[in-house]
C-alpha cells in the first residue's frame, strides 16, 4: 500500500469517528502536524512508533512487511534458533527438561510455545516466549498471557501436572531492544514484574509464579540482530551473569 493510500485510510477513519485531528492529536500524545502529514502520506520523515500510536487511538493496525533477497526469513530463523538454544542450554544446566516448539489446539486455540520447560522437583512449568526482535508490544502481551492460559493443558498432554506456571520473555540483547523496552517500560513492567538479576535466581529455584523479563546475549553468526538490526557487538556471556531486564 502507498504512503498516500495509508494516509486517506487513517483519514477515512478519523471522519467516520467524527474526530478533529486535533482529537487524534491528543489521545495519540503527539501533535496535530503529525497527524496532518500521516493523512497527507507523508510518511517518510515519521517514526514507526509514532504511526502506531496514532493508529492504537484509532484502531488502525499497522503492519510492517519487510523483504531482502528471498534470505530474509532464513536469517531472521537462525537467529531464533541459536536464541534457543542457548536459553535451552541454560535451563537444562539448572535441572530443567526443556521441549521446544510445542504445538497446541485446544478448545479452538490454535499455536505453538517457543520453549515449554518443566521442573520436576518444584511441579513447575515454565512458558517462554523467545524475541530476536522486538516489534509489537501488545501482541507480545496478548500471546504470552493466552499461552499461559492454556499452559496447564498443554503441560498435561505430556505428564506434567504443574503446581506452579510461570511466564518468561527472552530477548536478544541488542541496544535497538533495549530501546524499544525502555520505551514501553510501564506495560511491560506491569505485564511482566521480574526482571532479569531475579529471573536469574528464580530459574536456579524456582518458587511460585513469575512473570519475567530478561535479555539474553548469545553467540550467532547470522543472527537477526547482527544482519537485520543493524551491526551489534554480540558476546557470549555466563548465564550466571545479569544481563538486565525490563527497563534494567
Amino acid at each position: 500500500m502507498s504512503d498516500q493510500r495509508v494516509g486517506a485510510a487513517f483519514r477515512a477513519v478519523r471522519l467516520r469517528r467524527s474526530w478533529r485531528q486535533l482529537d487524534v492529536a491528543s489521545r495519540a500524545g503527539v501533535s496535530r502536524a503529525l497527524v496532518s502529514l500521516i493523512e497527507r502520506g507523508h510518511l517518510g520523515s515519521l517514526a514507526v512508533d509514532s504511526l502506531r500510536r496514532v493508529g492504537d487511538v484509532l484502531e488502525i493496525r499497522i503492519d510492517l512487511v519487510t523483504r531482502w533477497r528471498g534470505e530474509l526469513d532464513r536469517m531472521l530463523n537462525s537467529g531464533h534458533s541459536a536464541l534457543a538454544e542457548a536459553v535451552t542450554i541454560w535451563l537444562r544446566s539448572n535441572g530443567w527438561v526443556v521441549a521446544p516448539e510445542v504445538s497446541f489446539a485446544i478448545a479452538g486455540e490454535r499455536g505453538f510455545i517457543d520453549l515449554l520447560a518443566w521442573h520436576a522437583a518444584t511441579r513447575t512449568l515454565l512458558v517462554i516466549e523467545l524475541k530476536t526482535l522486538i516489534v509489537d508490544i501488545q501482541e507480545l502481551i496478548g500471546v504470552t498471557h493466552r499461552k499461559t492460559r492454556l499452559a496447564r493443558g498443554i503441560g498435561a498432554d505430556r505428564g506434567w501436572s504443574p503446581l506452579n506456571v510461570a511466564t518468561l520473555v527472552v530477548v536478544a540483547e541488542s541496544g535497538t531492544n533495549r530501546r524499544r523496552v525502555a520505551a514501553h517500560a510501564a506495560v511491560l513492567k506491569s505485564a511482566y514484574p521480574v526482571d532479569g538479576r531475579s529471573v536469574r535466581g528464580w530459574v536456579r529455584r524456582p518458587i511460585g509464579d513469575v512473570a519475567g523479563l530478561m535479555f539474553y546475549a548469545y553467540a550467532n553468526r547470522i543472527s537477526a540482530i547482527s544482519n537485520v538490526a543493524g551491526r551489534q557487538r554480540v558476546r557470549r556471556v555466563n548465564p550466571r551473569s545479569d544481563t538486565g531486564g525490563n527497563g534494567a
